[in-house]
């Protein structure tokens, strides 16, 4: 299925984050530094998950603070594995324990969600996903359709895990075969999504663990982006594997038990490091006033935006996307 031929499309600008981890934008970060203020003015700001180390609510605090400092129209946010009171069921089971707490409180999950539903992140132009599918209008006249999952396979036992035999992205008949198909909330089919967000990778682009060499992404979420064919799918979760790639499917033939045979071709995107520090940001061009325009349906922009490097130090940058959106 094509996108209707009549569609007028909006260049649109995005900026990505993921992997803050309480991070502050502060004047006295040195120039070698991109992340660092003012951060480039977007249309739309994304981040894309562990907003915190540990999820207390004085984190929260202070990345609501840093997200109000950033100009955006509109800024789309969702949880990470980190993030562990935005996981009421996980808080509930292992909350007590990672908190120091003596007590248990189980105020603090709903707590936690107030604060990012709450008055300080609207007037901030925050709005927080949760899984599942949100649709947006844009006073540029852009509309914009995106999914959302703050889900990930079981990492150490942190928030928001699934097993690894799990599909949570698929529905049952298009499910990975073998796997236990758990979707609530599945990925749509194309051409309904502009751009997914999730906190994890899927499996091979962008996950490759230093320590161990591997690929750690998810699967089902590759098979799933596979059938969404998104233009723009952006994720964290893996600091170290920080960096994009312009992703071609392999289309035409019924996808089998290996969902890894999705990808016909993946492409790095080369980054100026000089031109990244002074920026503030990694800029890609994929509209049609682009050199190099994305083909919708074909091909999707794959970023890790993981501010955070290994040592959890800010040091890696945004990234700056400019796109087409169908308009209103």
């Amino acid at each position: 299925m094509s996108p209707p031929a009549h569609a007028s499309q909006i260049k649109t600008r995005f900026l990505i984050i993921s992997d803050t981890h309480s991070a502050v934008l502060s004047t006295t970060t040195p120039d070698n530094v991109p992340f660092r203020p003012p951060l480039p003015r977007a249309d739309v700001l994304l981040h894309c998950g562990d907003l915190t180390m540990l999820g207390h609510l004085h984190e929260y605090e202070k990345t609501l603070d840093m997200l109000g400092g950033i100009e955006a129209e509109l800024k789309l946010v969702i949880a990470g594995n980190h993030d562990i009171s935005l996981d009421a069921p996980f808080y509930r089971r292992r909350g007590q324990f990672m908190h120091g707490l003596k007590d248990p409180d189980e105020s603090i999950p709903q707590k936690a969600r107030d604060m990012w539903m709450g008055p300080v992140a609207k007037q901030n132009g925050i709005t927080y996903l949760e899984e599942g599918v949100h649709h947006f209008g844009l006073s540029n006249g852009a509309r914009l359709k995106v999914y959302a999952s703050p889900y990930q396979p079981e990492f150490y036992d942190w928030a928001f895990p699934y097993h690894r035999n799990q599909d949570r992205f698929n529905a049952p008949h298009e499910a990975t075969p073998g796997a236990d198909p758990i979707a609530e909330n599945p990925i749509p089919d194309f051409p309904a999504i502009d751009v997914v967000m999730t906190h994890g990778p899927p499996w091979g682009i962008r996950d490759m663990t230093v320590r161990d060499k591997m690929s750690v992404g998810c699967e089902h979420l590759l098979r799933a982006a596979r059938r969404c064919r998104p233009r723009l799918h952006c994720f964290g979760h893996i600091h170290e594997a920080w960096g994009a790639e312009r992703v071609s499917w392999k289309l035409g033939e019924k996808l089998g038990s290996e969902s890894k045979d999705s990808v016909e071709e993946a492409e790095e995107v080369g980054v100026r490091e000089d031109r990244m520090v002074e920026e503030r940001a990694a800029y890609v061009d994929i509209s049609t006033g682009g050199a190099t325009p994305l083909e919708f349906g074909k091909e999707t922009l794959m970023v890790n935006a993981s501010i955070m490097n290994l040592r959890y130090r800010p040091m890696q940058g945004p990234w700056l996307v400019d796109l087409d959106l169908d308009s209103q």
